[in-house]
């Protein structure tokens, strides 16, 4: 019992050797690489970030720029070093953590001259998380889907084109306005062909005229008439769908819901408007 006891005991400690000397080389290998910027000068570690940036490592200019930050946390430097983190953090796609480095920079220098930047970078991240959110959902439903981060960003671009008109972001922070809220639009106008198809007339209705009234002047408002003509008439209400039709008639004349050509829908659900198949064969008429 003695010698069983020894023997393992030994081996305990030969374990204990081997955890200590592994977790030693860890340390050691740690301090090793937070001693390459450990004590280098401000100047010394932008220049590494900014050649990390320009060079397209945006990892390592992450990884540089913190150290800065850490380092010497107040500074022209500094200021510098989170605008840059921020924008390699959204090149890498790490949209959360820019998101958050960009807040940060905000919350700091609220009345620093290039804060509408951070703002536009700001829109430009939520619209890239929507872009990848959207690529995910691209099979479900229509009205599963959540318009969160492109509200954000149209959120985003609006500050930069109130506060800031005439910043050198604005007209492009316009542009992108457009285009979300017609994203937002089809949406309304998946929707709505969603309640459509499935014979909920009265829910199509209403989607269509939210469309109408929230998202005035979008490329889907023609669309959008069609659908209220539709459900009009299946809801035996045809007053109104004459109403649609005579708005239709003015704004598109040759819509193809006006010819009693309504496409039939696809089994495959990912085509989101059966009316534009229908509208480019007669465009080519």
């Amino acid at each position: 019992m003695s010698l069983r006891h020894a023997s393992r005991r030994a081996l305990l400690l030969i374990l204990l050797v081997l955890f200590a000397t592994s977790g030693c080389a860890r340390l050691k290998s740690m301090f090793k690489d937070g001693d390459a910027n450990e004590g280098v000068p401000v100047e010394q570690l932008y220049d590494k970030g900014h050649r990390s940036m320009r060079n397209g490592n945006w990892s390592g200019a992450v990884d540089t720029y913190k150290r800065l930050v850490a380092q010497y946390p107040y500074g022209a430097y500094t200021e510098q070093a989170l605008m840059e983190t921020a924008y390699a953090q959204y090149k890498m796609g790490s949209n959360d953590d820019a998101i958050s480095t960009i807040d940060r920079f905000i919350r700091t220098y609220p009345t620093h001259r290039n804060t509408v930047y951070m703002y536009y970078l700001r829109g430009l991240t939520n619209s890239n998380r929507d872009t990848v959110f959207l690529q995910r959902v691209w099979k479900l439903d229509a009205s599963r889907r959540d318009l969160a981060t492109p509200t954000q960003a149209y959120n985003d671009f609006t500050i930069v084109v109130e506060r800031y008109p005439n910043s050198r972001y604005a007209a492009d922070a316009r542009q992108r306005m457009t285009a979300l809220r017609n994203m937002s639009a089809r949406h309304e106008l998946e929707t709505a062909l969603y309640y459509l198809r499935r014979g909920a007339w009265v829910a199509a209705a209403e989607r269509a005229k939210y469309l109408l009234e929230t998202y005035p002047q979008s490329e889907h408002q023609n669309d959008a008439v069609a659908v209220l003509a539709e459900a009009y008439a299946r809801l035996g209400n045809e007053t109104l769908a004459a109403d649609a039709r005579r708005v239709l008639q003015q704004n598109e004349p040759n819509h193809p819901q006006l010819s009693g050509r309504w496409p039939d829908y696809p089994a495959n659900w990912r085509k989101l408007n059966p009316f534009a198949g229908e509208r480019s064969a007669i465009d080519n008429d």
